[in-house]
């Protein structure tokens, strides 16, 4: 039997999970890494330590396998994406800290393009609003602010990279500087009706295009393995971006599936196939992990705060424990009893963008009690990931496109199940939890797979996925209207 190895480099962590063909897990090593705050609003990680952690994970999950580097058809790799790193040609070493898709350093350019009138342009370009998340404007701000940066630049003597470029390039000994487009989409430099660096917005942000990575399909050979480092050279065969990975790990390849990614945030993704939807109801658009030359995209909302308002119940309002004990305290009150918590702790994502917007708690009674703040607390993770869902089922009506029919998840707090019935109750489709919830590592994988000759093609892969429970709505929809509503009254009075 062949096996697949899958490097999910995370934010809080590096991970390797090894799958046998029909995608079941056989080992799984897990490295915390280090958060650095130089100040507040900058995110930054040591890309020495995620190097470290992540081929110290690779040989430890072949090894708890008990399985050969030679038996390994294939390597894929799955990343934090907008996560900006430059490093030097010569000795391979960073010249500045990995600045985390998290940081907000680079608003001042972000107001910059805007101010100069150039966001409809990226927009249409890349598909993306102009926003500090994106990795551009960082890339920019470690070239202008390291001293000595931009002379090295100019040489040639400096390479650019998200977490996934770096990996390459550590795995295959500095052979090969590459991305796939669903990475290179990620970072406001990258047209994606083209799938090339985008020379005008390269441009605008003065940065040399001999920083960038070459850019392959997602499914394609990235090199191999250097022999030394797990004992065989192996083939790197998929590289996609977290969400992307994890849509394609969910078998959602054609237009109108979708999944929602239930993390410390949210992340939901449709498929819209080989068409280009700029959405009109705040979301964006992306290029969707992608098996040949032919560009896919998908349209992609953000919840900025979702399982982490658990850590906050547990941390902020010592209100549980451990995380495990919500579900139980949520489920001591039939309902929220009216309280509605709106979890804006750091503003507001789609579809809203309301980056001023601050948490509240609503509709409180003398009769209130933890319980109903933590079931409150619960839903509004549903109430956040069902106004994407309706803004994206806005977008595909407007293009004359189908609705969704039924939402994929996955994400820790998939395994809740109060969650996941509320979010079907709301939504008035099926939410349908599949048997394999590491998706993220598991489209690596299939990638991977698909390149190697594993498997012949997405409908192969379609065939092994597999739903472990199946949640359906019970809720009358006028009450479930209602309570859209009231969610959004509560948004509404999040902004003074």
């Amino acid at each position: 039997m062949t096996y697949l190895l899958a490097l999910d480099q995370g934010t809080s962590s590096c991970r390797s999970i090894l799958f046998d063909p029909s995608g079941h897990t056989l080992a799984m090593a897990q490295k915390e890494l280090t958060q650095i705050y130089p100040q507040p609003g900058w995110v930054e990680h040591d890309a020495l330590e995620i190097w470290r952690l992540q081929l110290a994970t690779a040989r430890e999950a072949l090894a708890q396998a008990g399985i050969s580097a030679r038996q390994v058809t294939a390597i894929g790799i799955t990343n934090q994406r907008e996560t900006t790193l430059v490093w030097s040609r010569l000795t391979g070493k960073p010249i500045h800290h990995a600045i985390v898709w998290q940081d907000r350093r680079a608003e001042p350019t972000c107001a910059d393009l805007r101010a100069r009138g150039l966001a409809e342009t990226i927009r249409a370009k890349t598909g993306l609003l102009v926003d500090a998340y994106f990795s551009g404007t960082k890339l920019k701000w470690i070239l202008d602010q390291v001293p000595g940066a931009r002379a090295m630049a100019a040489n040639g003597e400096l390479a650019f990279g998200t977490m996934d470029s770096w990996l390459i390039w550590q795995l295959t000994e500095g052979r090969v500087h590459a991305t796939d487009v669903s990475n290179a989409s990620r970072t406001m430099l990258f047209n994606v009706h083209s799938n090339q660096w985008d020379a005008e917005l390269l441009q605008a942000l003065d940065i040399p295009a001999n920083l960038m990575p070459t850019v392959q399909p997602s499914a394609s050979h990235f090199g191999e393995v250097a022999p030394a480092l797990l004992g065989h050279a192996i083939p790197i065969g998929g590289v996609a971006g977290d969400q992307q990975s994890a849509l394609f790990g969910q078998a959602c390849f054609t237009a109108g599936m979708a999944k929602n990614t239930y993390g410390t945030g949210c992340f939901m993704l449709m498929h819209t196939g080989n068409h280009f939807q700029t959405s009109a109801n705040g979301l964006i658009t992306t290029s969707a992990a992608q098996t040949t030359t032919q560009p896919e995209f998908a349209l992609e909302g953000s919840v900025f705060v979702g399982g982490a308002v658990v850590q906050w119940l547990r941390d902020g309002l010592q209100a549980i424990e451990s995380s495990a004990q919500v579900q139980a305290l949520a489920e001591s009150v039939p309902d929220s009893g009216g309280v509605m918590v709106v979890p804006a702790f750091t503003g507001l994502g789609a579809p809203y963008w309301k980056p001023e917007a601050r948490g509240s708690i609503t509709g409180l009674t003398r009769g209130s009690t933890l319980a109903h703040i933590a079931r409150a607390s619960l839903e509004s993770i549903a109430y956040q990931s069902a106004a994407l869902l309706l803004a994206m089922g806005r977008d595909a009506v407007s293009a004359g496109s189908a609705e969704v029919s039924e939402l994929r998840v996955d994400g820790g707090a998939c395994v809740n199940n109060l969650l996941m019935q509320f979010q079907a109750d709301l939504l008035g489709i099926p939410v349908v939890r599949p048997l394999v919830t590491e998706t993220t590592a598991l489209g690596a994988a299939y990638l991977a797979g698909l390149s190697s000759g594993v498997y012949t093609s997405t409908a192969e892969l379609s065939q092994l996925w597999r739903a472990e429970r199946r949640f359906l709505p019970t809720m009358a929809r006028s009450r479930a209207q209602e309570l859209m509503a009231h969610w959004e009254h509560a948004v509404a009075q999040t902004v003074l």
